[in-house]
């Protein structure tokens, strides 16, 4: 299973990897723009972002709104591998390039389990299926840090249209979404496609 996996995660990252910086700033505005519209959002005192690469769909309208909106904002701590964590910033400056050139928050104040009551996270992927499943890129950081907040919040994967399958292969481990927000729609995963 994990070699088709493997070959899901290659294709799609070469046709996500070819779209134009163009294209990936409108639809990256457009998800930002359903996301930010999201009652599950609105309502979250406590809200986890991810810093974009390959062409990720972006995060810095969802990052601003939720400053603005007086939220508390996290992002993850990539060079924690083992025990990962999302840590507050206050502004864009609390975020420098860290080990893998991908900016962090440089802060100390981490996610703590009473802030995932009202918690809204918003994850990236390199494929998400109706069901919820995701296929990250390999690493299962997403999987390890989404298990240790158990049931608590509410995670919404975002991707472009092209990112979404019927359906993908999964392992015990996979963490699934209940939302995933593209340029055209909200698929809420609890109901049938």
């Amino acid at each position: 299973m994990e070699e088709n996996r493997s070959v899901l995660r290659r294709q799609a990252l070469s046709r996500r990897g070819s779209l134009s910086p163009a294209n990936c700033r409108e639809w990256s505005r457009l998800v930002q723009d359903r996301a930010i519209k999201l009652p599950q959002y609105l309502t979250a005192d406590f809200v986890v972002l991810y810093s974009p690469v390959q062409n990720e769909v972006e995060t810095e309208v969802l990052r601003d709104h939720g400053l603005v909106e007086g939220k508390k904002v996290f992002y993850p701590k990539l060079a924690e591998q083992d025990a990962p964590v999302f840590v507050r910033i206050y502004s864009h400056a609390d975020l420098l390039p860290g080990q893998f050139g991908i900016p962090e928050p440089v802060g100390p104040a981490s996610l703590l389990p009473a802030d995932c009551d009202r918690l809204a996270v918003f994850i990236p992927g390199v494929l998400f299926d109706h069901h919820g499943y995701r296929l990250g890129r390999g690493g299962g950081w997403y999987d390890r840090a989404l298990s240790r907040l158990g049931n608590r919040g509410v995670f919404v994967g975002l991707a472009y249209e092209i990112q979404i399958v019927e359906s993908l292969p999964t392992e015990s481990w996979d963490q699934k979404v209940q939302y995933i927000i593209t340029e055209d729609r909200v698929i809420d995963c609890g109901k049938k496609p």
